[in-house]
């Protein structure tokens, strides 16, 4: 009786534990990583040429800031996207609005775009704008995502068919805040109705001289930067059908940012050096590291000339080379960068004003952030 007692016991026993464990296990489940969705709305028309100069010069250091956000333990993703409004070279019929790019986390392309824009006199109309950017883009359904939007402009916020009210209840709808960057004197932004704009949608009003000229703050780690962001392009090796025209675009980046300024392309060198410029879809070191590349389906011709006629194995070792190498200049980078951005601190403590653009999106993202449990 004993026994058969036991017995009984025993495979109850097994029963809960098996079940138990069963149903606790770990899912399996990919965790959804955060995001830091950021659209900016730019207003084209002509008096906005230094709006759109203030936006190419501070993306770099707008990146690089987001670039130490965290969420827990993890890194969250960045994507931009980026729609121009108020310019009469735009469809009338599509409100004077385009969307110039997707949510994109290829920080070159979206140089490339926001390079792209040019003024030209037009309508300007916020709420058709917003609402076009919360119907088009992919703003997705993680409830953990940073979605924000930045609409920069000079007009009355109330211009257009679509009343700015409206199109901010769609954004609260989807958990996207609303921020606005009047181009002129405060308190003609306020009579414009931006304040009210930011008030609704849960975000920040803010003004900016559009017409400022940007200061650059001159370290004495810029040039050895400068040097390494050289030696930090020949670690890459395009490949596959659009390798060769991203790899162009890289240095047409570089140039870009150049044309603006020695230190613009300083603050773009410690981006690329940043986990959030990555470029496996067209670089073998960043695919190799993703693992997201089969070598023996690439294209030789689609390879650098020196690569094309080299094996498997060859092809491999050479990566793991470049991996090695940029690992180190990047890493020399960041040092640098440490350096510098303690030089710029110290040098703005005594008295030299801070870049208008990227000084009001930098504090409202961060503001914003800290609301979903980001940190820095």
């Amino acid at each position: 009786m004993k026994n058969s007692v036991l017995k009984v016991v025993s495979v109850l026993l097994l029963f809960v534990t098996t079940n138990y464990f069963a149903t606790d296990k770990p899912s399996t489940e990919k965790v959804e990583k955060q995001t830091i969705k950021v659209a900016l709305l730019l207003d084209t028309s002509s008096s906005m040429d230094g709006l759109i100069n203030q936006a190419k010069a501070q993306l770099w250091e707008i990146v690089n800031e987001l670039s130490y956000a965290k969420y827990g333990v993890q890194k969250p993703n960045l994507e931009i996207a980026l729609y121009e409004y108020g310019n009469s070279r735009l469809s009338s019929r599509e409100g004077y609005i385009k969307q110039v790019l997707q949510f994109s986390n290829d920080l070159d392309e979206i140089s490339e775009k926001l390079f792209s824009l040019t003024t030209n006199g037009g309508n300007e109309f916020c709420g058709q704008v917003i609402k076009t950017s919360l119907n088009e883009l992919s703003w997705g359904e993680n409830k953990n995502d940073l979605k924000l939007i930045f609409i920069a402009g000079n007009e009355p916020f109330t211009q257009g068919k679509i009343n700015y009210k409206e199109a901010i209840t769609d954004a609260k709808e989807k958990n996207v805040i609303i921020n606005t960057i009047f181009c002129g004197n405060y308190s003609n932004g306020i009579s414009g109705m931006w304040k009210d704009g930011a008030d609704i949608g849960g975000g920040d009003y803010m003004t900016i001289n559009q017409d400022k000229k940007i200061v650059h703050i001159v370290t004495p780690y810029d040039d050895d930067i400068l040097i390494l962001n050289k030696r930090l392009n020949k670690t890459y090796i395009y490949y596959g059908n659009k390798g060769y025209s991203k790899f162009s675009s890289q240095k047409e980046q570089d140039m870009n940012a150049e044309s603006l300024d020695e230190v613009v392309i300083v603050k773009r060198a410690v981006s690329k050096s940043s986990r959030l410029y990555d470029n496996s879809s067209w670089d073998l070191v960043d695919a190799d590291k993703k693992q997201q590349v089969d070598y023996g389906k690439i294209k030789k011709d689609k390879l650098p000339k020196d690569l094309q006629n080299k094996s498997e194995a060859e092809i491999k070792s050479y990566v793991k080379t470049k991996a090695k190498e940029r690992t180190e200049i990047q890493q020399k980078i960041k040092e640098l960068d440490t350096k510098r951005r303690k030089f710029i601190t110290k040098k703005q403590k005594e008295g030299t004003k801070k870049d208008e653009l990227n000084n009001v999106m930098i504090n409202a993202i961060k503001r914003q952030a800290k609301s979903k449990n980001y940190s820095w």
